[in-house]
């Protein structure tokens, strides 16, 4: 038994600063008061604690080309199978791959993340070779496979079944690169299949505008408006939507996970995220491909919250960016089997990073001022 005392506790989904102590037991909250006080005591005077985060999407076997492909167009850069991303990955080693991948979980982890969710390449043997290296690592990783039987205009439909079976077996999910990529009856299989097996189906659209355009040219239709069709439960960046794409995302059964850092290194675009906000949904958050960005979400929430109020011209609450990456995830409208995220409240795990408070707002003290040396404590 331990007590979390004296500190600034970002509490409940809503994220309310309280000056409270929290009384954990064999990994559960099961008290916070302001008076508790038992077992061991981590003093958490002058410092927050606050929920950890959720980093909601990665590509972590590109942590090998760090860096590579500045001033390359997106699809020269990571567009399957020939973008210097896929040479890359697959010129490399198992061993290459397993250690880069490590390096990748371990920084996440010191940066009070407990949980990532990987567009994971290389078939199946990918998806096992992060499950093996993540094996001795405190973070939970959620894997999402995908397979080259996906690809091009005139797929092989008995292969893309076995193909998801096999990953399925395995993997938390599926993660398609985009419907540039897929014709929309692989869409389709793909989903119902991850729906019966109670698993996760993601893909990439309105990463760009070309994306889109051609979508509409191909199908009349964009692509956000394809993969709610389809039955995605996450879609990933709509960095440039169009027609009723936002207004759809509320009456679909897909969450939406943006990675603005990403699109602003890619020049792809902004997500209108105030629009995004003020209907109402509850968009999570991903620092993407290593190979752009460090998996820091300390950084890719300052830059978010700034370059939404310039991209807006209106003020948004830095509490409801800080919760892109911790409580947003915990709702049960946020459509992710399986991905079982805890916050600070009775009841729920011990899930908790403790950081120095260098202002007087304890939110904003995290976005724009925590450094990695600022974390003082991790729960296990």
């Amino acid at each position: 038994m331990k007590t979390i005392a004296n500190g600034i506790i970002l509490k409940g989904l809503d994220l309310t600063p309280s000056r409270e102590n929290i009384l954990i037991d064999d990994g559960e909250i099961i008290e916070i008061s302001k008076d508790v006080k038992e077992g061991e005591i981590i003093d958490a005077e002058n410092k927050i604690v606050s929920p950890k985060f959720l980093n909601a999407h990665t590509h972590i076997g590109d942590t090998i080309i760090k860096d590579e492909g500045d001033g390359l167009s997106i699809g020269e850069i990571v567009r399957p199978p020939n973008g210097i991303k896929h040479l890359a990955l697959e010129a490399a080693s198992d061993e290459t791959l397993r250690s880069a991948m490590k390096e990748s979980m371990w920084q996440m982890h010191d940066l009070g993340i407990s949980h990532f969710m990987d567009y994971r390449e290389g078939g199946l043997h990918g998806v096992k070779l992060l499950r093996k290296a993540s094996e001795d690592i405190p973070i939970k990783p959620i894997i999402l496979g995908r397979d080259g039987s996906f690809y091009g205009e005139d797929p092989n439909m008995h292969e893309v079944k076995v193909a998801v079976r096999k990953l399925l077996k395995h993997a938390d999910g599926i993660g398609l690169s985009g419907f540039g990529e897929i014709e929309t009856e692989v869409a389709e299989l793909i989903c119902r299949k991850c729906a019966e097996a109670g698993k996760i189906s993601s893909i990439h659209v309105a990463e760009s505008e070309g994306v889109q355009f051609d979508s509409m040219e191909k199908c009349g239709k964009t692509e956000p408006q394809r993969a709610y069709e389809a039955g995605f439960n996450q879609i990933v960046h709509m960095a440039n939507p169009k027609n009723d794409d936002i207004e759809n995302l509320a009456l679909s059964n897909s969450s939406l996970t943006i990675c603005p850092r990403s699109n602003g290194a890619l020049n792809v675009g902004i997500n209108p995220l105030k629009e995004i906000l003020d209907k109402g949904e509850k968009p999570l958050i991903g620092t993407d491909n290593i190979m752009l960005n460090s998996p820091n979400m300390f950084r890719e929430l300052e830059f978010t919250l700034k370059i939404m109020k310039a991209y807006s011209r209106s003020y948004i609450s830095p509490k409801d960016i800080f919760k892109l990456a911790t409580t947003n995830a915990c709702h049960d409208d946020v459509n992710i089997p399986g991905l079982d995220k805890a916050y600070i409240e009775v009841g729920q795990k011990e899930e908790i990073f403790i950081a120095n408070c260098k202002s007087n707002n304890p939110i904003l003290s995290l976005i724009n001022r925590t450094e990695i040396d600022d974390i003082v404590y991790i729960s296990k």
